[in-house]
């Protein structure tokens, strides 16, 4: 058994390739495919046929040197795919150049797969090889030989035409006609496997003069379209861009796709931005204009694939409601001029203001995806508009009255969800205002004033508008308000006490006091009126009740601030007036039908004329005329004498009489030392961690960490100035432009 392989025959070179391998294997396959073989067919060779060949392969690669035929076999199988390519294929191909695009790629289709055939069967036949001589010898497979020898003789030579018949095809299709997509799928893939396993044959021979023809075809296309209007022209840009979309998907290779879309973009896009985004009548402001939602969601979803694309939309959003707010200031400014009276209560204008905020937060919601651009543009639009104040009232005093509006009782009709809404766009606008803490001082006071007077319409939705300005502003911004509320608590407490001791006072008057933490509520003026008798014994009676229970608290007396109310008879009729504690001591002066001179009430009451002036003119120039001033008017003047009102009469039992409060809604100059001493303590946080300074390096670090007022820089340098002198800071002797820390 051993002697068997030495006895085999030895099969000669010529023999073995001549007789057995060109006769019955490659003739045979040269002629299925020239005559028209099917991709599809199978069964080429029987299984015996293609055994019998195999092995003669195999003995003749195995048989022992100089006998063994594997180089020489190699050989020929590259040879032999040469010869076919270079006599048969190539000139097939070139006999259809100048046919048509359809014509040669067709051509090129039926011998690619044709190859492939031949490819795939060579290589089982010579099996053998690609699993020894080919792996010890380092060559390439014979699947690579075929391949390379394929893209040396035909590809090279044909690659240029069929680009060309490519492009044209492509081009026809973008035009609307219809072509054969699995034709050009076919030869798309063929420049792919031209590569090697790399893209870089199609990358080089194709997708490079894709992307130039792409280019030139959608320049012709923008000069075609740049005349429609500019909706018009994105709907086109917009099925462009989807119609190359599809076209990767259909034949090309994936990794086209960015480009393809990317040289669209350019062409059609940005080349043009501006001039699309600026037509006059159909450019973005003249969307915005017409809200014509649809057509600015697309021009985003457009400009948003160019890089810094958006930069340019959210300018014009930015100047077109900056516009319309703008027009809102001139229609107030027009009333104004017209002759309207300057109030600190213009809800007309705030109204405005909301509905212009809430209109462009939906645009920027739904039409601009909430994009932050767009969100920096509204916001920057509207700092602009609410810092923007004209007459004698600023924007934070409009926003705050209109918050009283809502709050108090009486003012605006409106239900628990109305309030928090409208409450929610206020705090919005409010957030816009560089003059934070103004409104602060503002709203205090006006809180102030409903809680005091009981004018509150929901202690629920005080809290709510509270709870909204500290979660802008944190709490150092609503402590004092907060604190407001928690002294009215606790003043129910102490009033309930109170009451408990009063059952045992001998008094005719029902008498309650609010007791208030300096430090929370705004300061008043409050002058030493004469009080009634009966006043003054309950006061004496809360006084001692008080310091009993609080011996280190000092009590001040606001009488600005009480409010009571005084039964008035007038024949059989009697009213109850609901008036503030000066007025009731007042109404008690005329008592009995008294007549008194404004001298003579001045010195009867210990008030001064700034305070007595306002006071007579709630009572007898108002509505309710409950004292007659002799001569008649409706200016009080010092040499006015003044009676009870014998003929007073009214349809309703109880009658609030309001009177003009002898305070400012807001102390300005309270603001301003307010901001000194916030100034004064973010120079000393930013010197205390760093030591030393630079002037200007000072300057830009205390403007940035300032956030409820926009303070002016000479200001800062004044306070620097005053705590260089209080020793808290010195100018280094090196340089006067350098501070250091002292303290």
């Amino acid at each position: 058994m051993s002697g068997g392989a030495s006895n085999q025959r030895i099969i000669p070179l010529e023999e073995g390739w001549n007789d057995e391998i060109k006769a019955k294997a490659i003739d045979k396959l040269e002629d299925l495919l020239n005559g028209g073989l099917n991709s599809g067919q199978s069964g080429l060779f029987g299984p015996r046929e293609y055994v019998q060949i195999y092995t003669t392969c195999y003995d003749m690669c195995t048989q022992r040197s100089p006998y063994n035929w594997s180089r020489e076999l190699y050989q020929r199988h590259g040879e032999t795919i040469e010869r076919y390519l270079t006599s048969t294929v190539l000139p097939a191909l070139r006999d259809k150049t100048g046919q048509g695009g359809t014509v040669l790629l067709t051509e090129l289709n039926h011998r690619w797969t044709n190859h492939q055939i031949m490819n795939k069967w060579l290589k089982k036949f010579f099996t053998y090889l690609d699993r020894y001589y080919v792996k010890h010898h380092s060559l390439p497979t014979l699947s690579q030989a075929g391949l390379r020898c394929f893209r040396t003789h035909v590809y090279d030579e044909m690659k240029g035409d069929t680009t060309t018949s490519i492009l044209g095809l492509i081009n026809d299709e973008r035009e609307g006609k219809i072509i054969d997509k699995s034709l050009v799928k076919n030869i798309v893939e063929l420049y792919e496997n031209m590569g090697m396993g790399s893209l870089d044959a199609y990358n080089a021979d194709l997708e490079e003069a894709l992307l130039a023809s792409t280019r030139e075809f959608y320049a012709k296309k923008r000069e075609d379209w740049i005349n429609d209007s500019t909706p018009d022209y994105l709907i086109k840009a917009e099925e462009a861009l989807e119609e190359e979309k599809a076209r990767v998907a259909d034949y090309l290779n994936s990794s086209s796709e960015p480009k393809i879309l990317r040289v669209v973009e350019e062409e059609i896009l940005e080349k043009v931005e501006n001039v699309l985004l600026e037509k006059e009548t159909s450019g973005c402001k003249a969307l915005l204009q017409n809200d014509k939602s649809e057509d600015l969601q697309r021009m985003f979803r457009l400009f948003s694939r160019l890089e810094n694309g958006l930069n340019p939309m959210a300018s014009i959003l930015q100047g077109f409601i900056a516009s319309m707010g703008e027009d809102i200031i001139n229609r107030r400014q027009a009333r104004l001029d017209g002759g309207e009276k300057d109030k600190n209560d213009d809800p007309k204008f705030v109204k405005s203001l909301i509905t212009l905020h809430d209109k462009y937060i939906g645009v920027v919601k739904k039409d601009f995806s909430g994009h932050s651009l767009f969100q920096k543009a509204l916001k920057d639009a509207f700092v602009e508009i609410v810092n923007k104040s004209v007459g004698i009232y600023s924007n934070a005093e409009l926003l705050s009255t209109f918050c009283d509006r809502i709050l108090k009782s009486g003012g605006e009709k409106l239900s628990d969800s109305e309030v928090e809404d409208n409450l929610d766009k206020i705090v919005q606008l409010f957030s816009y205002l560089t003059d934070k803490d103004m409104f602060a001082e503002i709203y205090r006071n006006q809180l102030a004033k409903r809680l005091l007077n009981q004018r509150s319409n929901s202690e629920d939705a005080e809290k709510l508008m509270i709870s909204k300005l500290k979660m802008q502003c944190g709490t150092q911004f609503t402590s004092k308000m907060e604190g407001m509320l928690t002294d009215l608590a606790v003043g129910n407490e102490q009033r309930s006490e109170f009451e408990q001791r009063m059952r045992n006072v001998d008094s005719k008057m029902d008498f309650t006091v609010q007791v208030l933490t300096t430090g929370f509520w705004p300061s008043y003026k409050s002058p030493e009126v004469a009080l009634t008798e009966e006043m003054s014994k309950c006061m004496t009676v809360f006084k001692e009740w008080h310091d009993k229970k609080n011996q280190k608290r000092k009590l001040t007396w606001m009488f600005s601030q009480g409010n009571a109310t005084v039964r008035g008879v007038y024949g059989k009729k009697s009213y109850d007036f609901q008036v503030s504690t000066l007025q009731a001591i007042a109404l008690n002066a005329f008592n009995e039908g008294v007549t008194m001179s404004f001298e003579d009430l001045s010195r009867t009451l210990n008030l001064e004329e700034s305070f007595l002036k306002p006071l007579m003119h709630s009572l007898s120039c108002g509505k309710y005329k409950v004292i007659t001033k002799t001569p008649a008017g409706n200016k009080i003047n010092t040499t006015d004498t003044f009676t009870a009102n014998p003929k007073f009469s009214s349809n309703m039992r109880k009658i609030r009489i309001p009177m003009a409060s002898l305070d400012a809604n807001f102390n300005s100059k309270k603001v301003e030392e307010d901001r000194s001493i916030a100034i004064e303590a973010a120079i000393v946080r930013i010197m205390k961690a760093r030591k030393t300074l630079q002037h200007q390096q000072l300057l830009s670090e205390v403007l940035s960490q300032l956030s409820f007022f926009n303070p002016n820089p000479r200001v800062v340098k004044k306070r620097i100035e005053a705590m260089i002198e209080r020793e808290y800071l010195e100018r280094s002797p090196d340089n006067s432009q350098v501070y250091n820390y002292l303290a």
